[in-house]
């Protein structure tokens, strides 16, 4: 974390600035504390991370994944644009976007960090989990990048301060979704964008395994966990990979795996991203999709303009944008 840093953050808590306290001696800051210069509160920087939340919460499930599979996901790693044509679908973002100030919620390891951070843009990527120490050392050579453990309801920013808000994979595993979505919405600056993806809520999708096995499997120890989610993807794989070819992914859904040969990975890849995401289906604390219907109810009442709501990639897309300052006045 570079020492002026700390001029971009604050206090989560009371919203004041942040100063420097004991360790910020050199440029670049590994260990220290930040200091709120009102409510006194201390929050530390480990390993050039400042961490606003306490480090173990609802979220461990992700940091335990993410630590494990670090470099799973990554374009970078598996030589396929995937995470790349992700984002592309459904933000229809540029790839250069120098000059603009974005905000990442919910970054795991930080396979979208990776393309967001070679824009350009000056990028502020945050986890609530530990995940956040995989993404440092998968990224943390980008410049522009700026990392944080954070919480999404109690950002540590002054409202209205980026162009651009990106949420994928992330708000269906919070306590709150809507609002996991309003906090992100306060972010948005004045002719900014929003753009997130939740799971999509319908009777085929409550269908799936995970939602019949999650009230046993989210109890469960982590490790215990994923050491019988490997076995089930090592035992499962092949016939899951028959079935799609035979049905396509209505008869991959018929075992209680996940797996990506469609992408184009190779077998000993797409066997990590089977366990990743098997794993990531069963573990989670929190699993709440929602409709199309209440996504573009959300975009509506946070006064956003341009907004378009559907079915994506990964259950239901949203973007919309904040009115410049003058439309909000004509409106009013």
């Amino acid at each position: 974390m570079n020492r002026r840093d700390n001029e971009y953050y604050r206090c989560p808590k009371c919203r004041g600035e942040l100063a420097w306290g004991d360790g910020a001696l050199a440029d670049e800051v590994d260990n220290a504390e930040l200091l709120c210069t009102s409510c006194k509160s201390k929050f530390e920087v480990r390993n050039g991370v400042p961490r606003f939340v306490p480090s173990s919460n609802y979220a461990d499930s992700f940091g335990f994944q993410w630590n494990i599979h670090a470099e799973t996901q990554l374009d970078s790693h598996s030589g396929l644009p995937v995470s790349r044509r992700r984002v592309k679908q459904v933000t229809g973002w540029p790839d250069r976007m120098d000059g603009l100030r974005i905000l990442e919620a919910g970054s795991g390891a930080g396979r979208f960090t990776e393309v967001l951070a070679s824009s350009g843009a000056e990028l502020f990527s945050f986890d609530y989990s530990m995940a956040v120490d995989a993404n440092q050392r998968n990224n943390g050579h980008y410049k522009n990048l700026h990392l944080f453990q954070g919480d999404i309801f109690n950002m540590p920013f002054a409202e209205g301060q980026f162009d651009k808000v990106l949420c994928l994979g992330v708000l269906q595993h919070t306590p709150d979704p809507e609002g996991a979505f309003k906090s992100l919405a306060a972010q948005v600056k004045p002719g900014g964008e929003l753009v997130i993806d939740v799971y999509a809520r319908n009777m085929l999708a409550l269908l799936q395994w995970k939602y019949v096995l999650r009230p046993i499997t989210k109890r469960m120890d982590q490790q215990k966990l994923y050491a019988l989610v490997t076995r089930m993807v090592d035992r499962l794989l092949p016939l899951a990979i028959r079935l799609r070819r035979i049905a396509g992914r209505a008869g991959a859904r018929l075992v209680p795996i996940v797996e990506y040969s469609y992408l184009g990975l190779s077998p000993d890849l797409n066997r990590e991203w089977a366990i990743l995401d098997t794993f990531d289906m069963y573990s989670p604390a929190h699993d709440h999709p929602q409709s199309v219907a209440t996504v573009r109810r959300w975009f509506s009442e946070a006064g956003f303009v341009n907004v378009d709501v559907r079915r994506g990639p990964n259950g239901v897309t949203g973007k919309g944008a904040r009115p410049e300052m003058r439309e909000q006045k004509d409106v009013s």
